[in-house]
């Protein structure tokens, strides 16, 4: 696996664990990282750096797996050239030392990867299938669609078991604190305690389809206990603004989310004219995945979580 420090990757090695599957995780190598769930403390971890073939590969073949999860990759905006490289080496190159490792020594490993709806980036037509052209507008769409075309081409060229999820915007209290979803869910916990009074965010009116992030690690298992590999779009198929985000968050602390939020200039992005919504009809007709966390309920996890943490944090401090 890789990514087992994110979100995803947290969820799906604490599915393997309990079932007695011994995990091993690919660890940036890199001391003090923010985001590592308690789950790496129970895998075997293997410092690999994604740009960097030969360990990489090594330890694929060292461990040959079963099952090959493959969540990482850098997410930041890239804009300078030197960060777009940087990009691109991680997840494209990352992906075909993968595959083709997995070709040369372990073709029976069934591979997972980990896409994403920025592939699809200027669609014409919403919502979105397995079928809408791929036009990505940015840096990560684009690496992401070329790992996906690495992976469907080992796929097709020496018959692997390789698929691609392509995944919408999935949420969890694992969120990472630069997302807007988890910076809301913060911001609403740390106001309603006063230790904050507003929040600055963009365009109020921008629209996400909005999943929970373990039914998403659940539909990626699914994917590879199919009879044949597939790649699938993993989506609610129904899209919430910032602004309905925020206003839920704020209301699950009792609070009216007009009175806190601030709009600000500098985070407002060109709007989409066509929004990124997933048709998520393949998968549930074919695997029998479906959503089953509300929108409404993973908001008021996340603040939940968020309210847990700051009463754990002033209790540390008395």
């Amino acid at each position: 696996m890789t990514g087992e420090r994110g979100p995803d990757g947290a969820w799906r090695a604490e599915c393997l664990l309990a079932r007695g599957v011994r995990v091993v995780g690919s660890a940036h190598p890199v001391a003090g990282s923010t985001n590592r769930p308690a789950v790496c403390d129970r895998i075997a971890l293997h410092r690999c750096d994604l740009a960097a073939p030969a360990p990489l590969a090594a330890l694929i073949v060292a461990s040959a797996p079963d099952e090959l999860y493959h969540l990482a990759a850098p997410s930041f905006v890239a804009t300078a050239p030197a960060e777009q490289h940087a990009l691109m080496t991680a997840i494209v190159l990352a992906t075909q030392t993968i595959i083709a490792t997995v070709a040369a020594e372990v073709p029976h490993c069934r591979v997972f990867l980990a896409g994403s709806s920025e592939m699809f980036g200027a669609v014409d037509v919403a919502p979105q299938n397995e079928a809408t052209p791929f036009r990505p507008r940015a840096v990560y769409g684009l690496a992401k669609l070329c790992a996906h075309q690495v992976l469907d081409y080992y796929r097709r060229q020496h018959r692997l078991f390789a698929c691609t999820g392509f995944l919408y915007n999935h949420e969890s209290p694992r969120r990472g604190e630069r997302f807007v979803t988890s910076k809301i869910a913060r911001a609403a916990a740390r106001i309603s305690r006063g230790l904050e009074r507003e929040l600055r965010l963009g365009d109020l009116a921008a629209r996400r389809d909005w999943g929970y992030a373990p039914d998403y690690v659940a539909a990626m298992a699914a994917m590879l206990r199919n009879d044949a590999p597939a790649d699938f779009v993993i989506a609610t198929g129904e899209t919430h603004s910032v602004g309905e985000f925020a206003a839920r968050a704020f209301a699950c602390v009792g609070l009216d989310s007009r009175e806190h939020i601030v709009v600000d200039p500098a985070f407002v992005r060109p709007p989409e004219p066509v929004p990124l919504v997933g048709d998520a009809t393949a998968i549930r007709q074919s695997l029998g995945w479906r959503p089953t966390q509300r929108f409404e309920d993973m908001v008021g996890e996340m603040v939940d979580a968020e309210l847990a943490q700051l009463t754990t944090t002033a209790a540390q401090d008395k």
